[in-house]
């Protein structure tokens, strides 16, 4: 029997996640011969992975949104807006009453998988890992460091705004290279980051020759939203829409406007038009002040965590995306 593992996309975390989950299965659980990784993006009206990519086997998703698909096998995730509709929070709601009950646990394998979701976890690979290392005695200590710069890329814990832009550690130019790689390149990384350290990852020469330009590419998005940014009570807006991007580092706007409490940016790649809405990690407004980006994104069919989260659209879509921004830049700054 196979694993197919799904994870997010042209996310650090994502990858993190689908390779702490493969170490994991491969020490704790041991029923698949080989491990597939398929990446998934959200993309316009929150579509999810296609049915017809599951395999007759064992089917995981990590950091992504829930299926009911009666074909997954393994399901983590901490994103506030991890349920498409109603009936998708029931379903896992039924499972996992069914999965906890006396009689099912008593019987229950290991193998049969498992569902878990905790929004409480600043990322999915501390999620996975935990869960991994307290039901099933994973032994987590190799993985460490991986752990810990998941929790510091995805929950945006850098010590300023500085050091997330200038990048000088591997897990930052890492993070670079996989949310601007293209097809076929964070599958080749997963596996690496199950048994290398974060520097010997970066190391391997088919990341080398993506970098010198990745890092070309990220002085020129500084110097370009240097141009398109504005700061407006509180609110970085831009929009670089006529420039196809599948990616940028998200702390130039604070970067540029350390001022800035929220930033609502608008991009176009070549399959979605993107909002994407965040808070600025230094800034010095309580938490209990600050808005709940993924409520807000929820509103236009998105979603996210509460301090960072996007709604996207169809790349022909630009118009609906941009009014969305608007409304939304409105709203932050209607807060004060």
């Amino acid at each position: 029997m196979d694993c197919r593992v799904f994870y997010h996309d042209h996310c650090f975390d994502g990858a993190c996640s689908a390779s702490v989950f493969t170490r994991f299965h491969r020490e704790c659980i041991g029923t698949a011969r080989e491990f597939s990784y398929s990446g998934l993006m959200h993309g316009a009206a929150g579509s999810l992975v296609d049915e017809s990519a599951f395999i007759v086997g064992e089917n995981a998703i990590v950091d992504f949104k829930y299926s009911a698909s009666p074909k997954v096998t393994w399901w983590f995730d901490h994103h506030q807006s991890a349920f498409l509709t109603a009936e998708d929070r029931r379903d896992f709601l039924a499972w996992q009453a069914q999965a906890n009950s006396a009689k099912v646990l008593a019987a229950r394998r290991p193998s049969a998988g498992g569902k878990f979701y905790d929004p409480a976890y600043i990322s999915c690979t501390s999620l996975i890992a935990d869960v991994a290392r307290e039901r099933f005695g994973f032994d987590t200590t190799p993985l460490k460091d991986l752990i810990y710069w998941a929790n510091i890329v995805d929950g945006a814990k850098y010590e300023s705004a500085q050091s997330a832009v200038e990048m000088d550690a591997p897990a930052m130019k890492l993070t670079m290279a996989i949310e601007s790689s293209g097809p076929g390149f964070v599958p080749r990384v997963i596996p690496l980051l199950t048994e290398m350290s974060l520097q010997e990852v970066l190391d391997q020469p088919f990341i080398q020759a993506e970098l010198g330009p990745l890092m070309e590419q990220h002085r020129a998005g500084i110097e370009l939203l240097r141009e398109r940014t504005a700061l407006e009570r509180g609110v970085v807006t831009f929009d670089i829409t006529d420039r196809l991007t599948e990616g940028y580092n998200k702390f130039i706007p604070y970067y540029l406007h350390p001022a800035a409490v929220y930033n609502v940016g608008l991009s176009r790649s070549s399959f979605r038009a993107k909002v994407a809405v965040g808070t600025n990690p230094w800034t010095k407004l309580p938490e209990a002040e600050l808005a709940n980006i993924a409520e807000i994104c929820e509103r236009y069919g998105g979603g996210g965590h509460a301090r960072v989260g996007a709604v996207s659209y169809s790349p022909d879509k630009v118009d609906d995306a941009r009014k969305a921004a608007g409304e939304i830049a409105a709203l932050l700054r209607a807060r004060g």
